[in-house]
């Protein structure tokens, strides 16, 4: 087998033409344009495209799937691609230790969606960071009044309308604050700011809405009481393929809501949870679990089960029912059923 194993720079690349049977191969450095990657490829027909996750990792596997070559996406997380106790570390050593790695199957490896479903990834991130763009605005608004000794209501209660029209009041432009004064000017900028950033997270979500009415998928979801349209666009967007999961362990895993094992002689025990995948994700679905559990009945149940009455337990049993809500909506995307309160009890463990 042929294999062409390339390290991905910004501007520079190296290719590794690498033959798995005799080991032979021969590198190639070039830009990281479409156009030279497109003909480096097509010179060389290799069987196989081996990259690593990265910034150009979208468009140039494209590429690959374009030409009709098996692609493989490596992820440099994982402890077999961890460089320890070396003495020289470059771009072609990086290309031809996946290509190896690769053609022994020992690479670890990484799902690379379609490009759709890429960019509607990137655009629920985008939501979900101009919405933190939004808290720190608002983070900084209270801290210009605390400074003031102007109190605000707590919670979402402080930006009521009436709120933030006491608020415009108490701003004025940079040009008309007086020189002791000037937190009024901050204050003016804040505001500005606020508002352009609630107008651009109701476009995102207003267009996130429109994807969402097309989708069979986010319907289906929104069948589970609770569970509201970002969730689901979430869960739809980052699963994709429900298929490609095996068991509701592996779903767990791929979202980091499963525990760490230290295994050691006798010694047998479980820690934190991984939280590797997507951070995002997770935040969404432990959100969705401390609002849920008192509108679903099947929610309460589970955290209680995990609670054991103990207060000491409370993360421990929220991070237990997002765990069991991943599973069940991976369930459900799976098998295409809605949400049936007497067919969905706990399982057996929590």
């Amino acid at each position: 087998m042929n294999i062409m194993a390339i390290d991905l720079g910004k501007n520079k690349s190296v290719a590794c033409m690498y033959e798995a049977f005799s080991g032979e191969h021969a590198f190639t450095t070039l830009p990281t344009r479409q156009q030279e990657l497109h003909d480096l490829m097509v010179q060389h027909h290799p069987d196989r495209v081996v990259i690593e996750v990265g910034p150009s990792v979208g468009w140039v596997g494209d590429l690959v799937r374009a030409l009709d070559i098996e692609l493989e996406v490596a992820n440099p997380n994982h402890e077999a691609w961890r460089w320890r106790n070396v003495k020289r570390k470059t771009d072609r050593d990086d290309a031809l230790k996946l290509a190896k790695l690769s053609a022994m199957s020992q690479l670890p490896t990484v799902y690379l969606p379609e490009a759709p479903v890429r960019q509607l990834r990137s655009l629920i991130k985008h939501r979900h960071a101009l919405v933190g763009r939004r808290t720190r605005i608002k983070n900084s608004i209270r801290a210009i009044l605390d400074r003031e000794g102007l109190g605000m209501p707590a919670g979402q209660s402080g930006w009521t309308k009436r709120t933030v029209t006491w608020l415009d009041s108490l701003a004025c432009p940079l040009n008309e604050a007086s020189g002791d004064a000037l937190w009024r000017a901050q204050l003016f900028e804040e505001l500005d700011g606020l508002a352009q950033a609630d107008a651009h997270v109701m476009n995102v979500e207003r267009k996130l809405d429109a994807l969402s009415d097309e989708d069979t998928r986010v319907a289906l979801l929104r069948t589970i009481p609770g569970v509201g349209p970002r969730l689901a666009e979430a869960l739809v967007a980052i699963i994709d393929d429900p298929h490609r999961f095996k068991t509701g362990k592996q779903v767990g895993a791929y979202v980091g809501l499963t525990p760490r094992q230290y295994q050691s002689g006798s010694m047998d025990r479980q820690g934190r949870i991984s939280g590797q995948g997507d951070a995002m994700l997770r935040a969404l679905l432990v959100e969705v679990s401390w609002l849920g559990r008192h509108h679903n009945g099947w929610m309460k149940e589970i955290y209680d089960r995990a609670y054991r009455g103990d207060s000491s337990r409370k993360k421990i049993a929220i991070v237990a029912l997002a765990r069991h809500l991943l599973v069940r909506c991976w369930a459900m995307l799976r098998d295409g059923t809605a949400w049936e309160p007497d067919r969905n009890k706990p399982a057996a463990a929590a």
